[in-house]
């Protein structure tokens, strides 16, 4: 496809602002303001920079004025459904940990634990991110997102069965520019950033970005001088520089650093069964609550990321480019989740103890190098390399009980075994760690034949061998020898052919495949070692302009296979005579299937107007598992995890001049069935329907020197609607406790460039 001409609708810094300002809610594509026409896109979803309808995979793509409309501040905000067939949910209570599928496939149940991966990728410059924990922390300077859906097991690597999230930042520009906001929101909230780029000194181009967001808790916490539950404070800082002495050759290197506090969301009693003390019974309630029934000792959980990053880049011929990604990081994320007082917390008898306190410590580190060849010749392009990553991780946790009931469970008091918390004084339950070694070799090509220029067919393929060892040696508070220490190797094939029906239309048939890495589970009572996940998918799409290239329209169908599907099963057994359920993974021998239709459409029927849609239907075989741990339960289900079935969006953008200024509107809605969240909790979400919306006043010049300000009013959840994003139901207790969904925030934002 070729680019479009176009004519810009207005001059000066109004076009420049809304630039990217019209963009749909899923729009595969960012919309520029042109005349009524859509902006060609460059993407890098096959590593190297490409127009996005010419990509002949299914992408969504979000930028940073999208991600500003939402006032999305870390992966976490695209739980709202952004992208319905991408799923991002927190473990449990835990926002600092995120569960991310894409079409039902990558989300692990439990990928809490230092031996067990996720099989969606998510990398920021190229650099894969190996861990669930972290990923809550604030966004940079982004650029924009690319979620590219389905196995990228070639050009992406391990851990991609689902897909893969490539976040990218904004480079230096060698250029000054200061670009600050401040806000304020409610339940007391505020926020800062700045991003400042530096004039070029001879080849050397500095950049800094700074931000801080901070938001107190939305559900009380009943207990003095505790935190409440659901705050948040993220803060952070990056350095990056841009050094080219040649034309040939740039090196890139950044530095960052966050800090990311958060407490736990509030696990609400909706039914309270018999064992519950009558302060449960009195307060269970199905609308969300402003406070908990139960007040425990809470403090916040901090993460904290570390990272360098060096990419060296040389054109060595007009014709061949060659590569190198290094880089190193580390994660430290503290665990203090009071989060489920309300739902697991029973009356057993007079002064007994309750208050599952989960308290938890999880250490990474990692370090990996990438090298990459890309070239072309008159007929075939390709990109070639290989990849190394290490990765050590260590984990442990603590269980106080925290709280003492009265006499008949009308109050309560703290536990004096425990408080003054000291946790030199409490057993660690269980502790653990395990190394990663993976070495991956890929290759890819595209070739066009002369005889038929519209053709184009690719082939590549990805040799992968991991390696993977661990401890668990604490266990029910014990020391233990259990270990694992285990190999696999795969070769991962992809084939692609695409057909370019004139200038703006494309089909394209895709076969793929990906895995999710091996591992172990540290909560089971055997730490066996369990093989990799597997996925195989054939995808058949479309990709078109018309109408003057003033409407997009993108198809996708897709057949998936899941084979040796890590299933977790759970069985009782007793510690000291105390009964307790603890969970084992192993790789299930049913095969499932995952099928379904994506469709993303954008149109500017008018100057200044942008409607997109989007929708995605995804149907997942429910198959039975027998639980190999305890054949006198029943079979486990084999649950699609994090897919709804029906899941879409619709978004409406509209730029009124004023001026040399102008007013922009935003809103966009989301809506989607239950989904399934977990294998043991085999009680699905509720559907949902979340709108968001911002009016910006932009452009305002700022006296002669060319500095302009803007001004908006944003919400999230507009309508404050309810809903379930997790939710267990018990049947031996007749209890059914759930976590609902962020109540409405809304707030102001100013922001100043020069």
């Amino acid at each position: 496809m070729r680019k479009p001409a176009f004519t810009p609708l207005y001059s000066g810094t109004l076009a420049t602002s809304f630039a990217c300002a019209l963009l749909p809610a899923v729009a595969s594509a960012q919309v520029v303001l042109v005349g009524a026409q859509l902006e060609e896109i460059v993407v890098s979803a096959e590593r190297r920079a490409a127009n996005l309808q010419d990509t002949p995979i299914s992408v969504s793509v979000l930028s940073d004025e999208m991600l500003r409309d939402r006032k999305a501040i870390s992966l976490g905000s695209l739980a709202d459904g952004s992208i319905p067939s991408l799923r991002v949910a927190p473990f449990a209570t835990r926002s600092s940990a995120l569960a991310i599928g894409i079409r039902g496939i990558g989300a692990a149940g439990d990928a809490n634990q230092p031996a067990r991966d996720q099989g969606v990728g998510v990398y920021v410059d190229g650099v894969f991110l190996g861990r669930a924990q972290g990923l809550g922390t604030a966004l940079y300077d982004v650029e924009r997102i690319e979620v590219l859906k389905g196995p990228q097991g070639t050009l992406f690597g391990r851990n991609t069965e689902g897909g893969a999230i490539s976040i990218i930042t904004k480079q230096p520009s060698g250029k000054f520019n200061l670009d600050t906001t401040f806000g304020v929101s409610n339940y007391g909230g505020y926020n800062s950033n700045l991003h400042l780029d530096l004039p070029s000194v001879g080849d050397l181009s500095l950049k800094i970005d700074a931000l801080q967001t901070r938001r107190g808790g939305t559900t009380t916490n009943p207990m003095r001088d505790a935190d409440d539950f659901n705050s948040f404070g993220k803060r952070g800082a990056r350095v990056s520089a841009l050094w080219q002495p040649a034309e040939a050759f740039s090196a890139f290197y950044a530095v960052d650093a966050s800090h990311d506090a958060t407490t736990p969301y509030h696990t609400q009693v909706l039914i309270a069964g018999s064992a519950m003390s009558p302060l449960q019974k009195a307060g269970a309630s199905l609308e969300r609550r402003t406070s908990s029934i139960l007040g425990g000792p809470q403090e916040a959980s901090v993460g904290t990321t570390n990272g360098h990053l060096l990419t060296l880049d040389y054109r060595l011929l007009d014709n061949l480019e060659l590569k190198s990604i290094s880089s190193y990081r580390e994660l430290i994320q503290t665990q203090f989740d009071q989060g489920l007082i309300d739902g697991i917390s029973y009356f057993t008898g007079p002064n007994s103890s309750f208050g599952r306190y989960s308290l938890a410590r999880f250490d990474q580190h990692q370090y990996s190098e990438e090298l990459q060849a890309l070239g072309n010749t008159d007929a075939v392009k390709y990109v070639a390399g290989a990849f190394y990553y290490h990765e050590a991780v260590a984990d442990n946790a603590q269980t106080p009980l925290t709280n003492l009931w009265n006499t008949d469970g009308s109050a309560y008091s703290l536990n004096p075994a425990v408080y003054p918390l000291n946790l030199d004084r409490v057993v660690i339950d269980r502790a653990s760690r395990a190394i990663t070694d993976s070495l991956g070799v890929f290759g890819q090509a595209t070739w066009t034949p002369a005889a038929l220029e519209n053709l184009r067919l690719t082939l590549g393929g990805r040799y992968t061998r991991d390696d993977k060892s661990g401890e668990l040696y604490t266990l029910n508070g014990a020391p233990s020898a259990l270990a694992f220490d285990a190999a696999w190797s795969r070769f991962d094939p992809m084939l692609n052919l695409a057909y370019d029906l004139g200038q703006s239309a494309m089909v394209y048939a895709k076969y793929s495949t990906g895995f999710k890495a091996g591992g172990a589970n540290s909560r089971s009572l055997t730490y066996r070692p369990f093989g990799p996940e597997e996925v195989s998918t054939v995808e058949l799409g479309a990709k078109s302009q018309f109408w003057n290239n003033s409407a997009r329209l993108n198809l996708a169908w897709f057949s998936s296979n899941i084979k040796n599907k890590q299933m977790d099963f759970y069985y009782p057994f007793e510690v000291g005579g105390s009964p307790r359920t603890v969970s084992d993974t192993t790789n299930a021998s049913t095969t499932g299937t995952s099928r379904g239709a994506e469709l993303e459409f954008v149109l500017m029927p008018v100057d200044g107007l942008t409607l997109g849609l989007t929708y995605a239907y995804t149907n997942i075989d429910t198959l039975a598992a027998p639980n190999p741990y305890a054949a006198n339960l029943a079979p486990t289900k084999v649950l699609p995890l994090y897919a709804p079935k029906n899941a879409g969006s619709v978004s409406v953008d509209y730029v009124v001049p004023l001026g040399m200024a102008g007013l922009k509107f935003h809103v966009d809605s989301n809506w989607s069935d239950g989904y399934y969240t977990s294998e043991i909790e085999q009680t699905s979400t509720d559907s949902s329907f979340v709108v968001n919306a911002r009016v910006a006043l932009a452009d305002v010049p700022l006296g002669s020197s060319g500095a302009t300000a803007e001004f908006s009013l944003w919400a999230r959840n507009l309508l404050d609607e309810e809903h379930l994003f997790y939710k267990s139901a018990s049947a031996a207790t007749g209890t059914t406790y759930g976590i609902f969904n962020d109540a409405r925030t809304f707030g102001f934002d100013a922001r100043v460039r020069f």
